[in-house]
């Protein structure tokens, strides 16, 4: 299901002063438009005297999406600890980190903590990085589970995500479950009725 993660990137569309002085309040963002200049940004980020919120979301997302999820994840616990409070995008990187490295009840433990430790509202996004990660771990039913208690419809990343997982488990019984709420999401593309196993 990593099309799920492609199509979830992490929101940050940022035009940055790179030039800014933080000391002055101004937070320094760091653009993350090319990803291949993760360490360039490690380096600006260790220099800058002030660190505000988009500029640790931004690294923390940035090592995440290229598979550096330790890296992520150690840089969120020093974010924790200079007293900075993680917002929804803090924990898309989190989870978007556990699903490269794929520990699942680390990622767990993240989206309770995200929900009742920073009282934060998941959003589709942070559903879509769970729907993800659990079925990595064969945990299909978990991961239909997470979809039925949805505050909010499924999106056709998440059915496709569902089934390409049943059908990479061979799990006829979900994948049928999971072909069938595709086709509602989706109901005018052929493409999902020949979705249920390879030809």
């Amino acid at each position: 299901m990593g099309a799920s993660l492609i199509t979830y990137s992490i929101p940050f569309s940022i035009t940055a002063d790179l030039t800014a002085d933080t000391g002055g309040g101004q937070g320094l963002a760091i653009g993350v438009l090319n990803l291949a200049i993760v360490i360039p940004q490690s380096q600006v980020f260790q220099g800058m005297k002030t660190k505000d919120l988009i500029s640790w979301n931004t690294l923390i997302g940035g090592l995440a999406m290229h598979g550096r999820g330790v890296d992520a994840l150690n840089l969120f616990i020093r974010m924790k600890n200079a007293g900075q409070k993680p917002d929804g995008i803090t924990f898309l990187g989190i989870l978007c980190a556990c699903t490269h490295m794929g520990p699942v009840e680390d990622g767990l433990a993240y989206f309770q903590s995200m929900v009742h430790d920073n009282s934060i509202v998941p959003q589709i996004e942070h559903y879509g990085c769970m729907v993800d990660l659990l079925p990595r771990a064969g945990r299909l039913e978990k991961a239909m589970d997470f979809v039925s208690k949805m505050p909010m419809e499924p999106d056709v990343v998440i059915g496709a995500g569902l089934l390409g997982a049943c059908r990479t488990h061979k799990n006829v019984e979900l994948a049928e479950v999971a072909l069938q709420r595709l086709i509602e999401l989706e109901p005018k593309n052929p493409a999902n009725y020949g979705k249920m196993w390879p030809g």
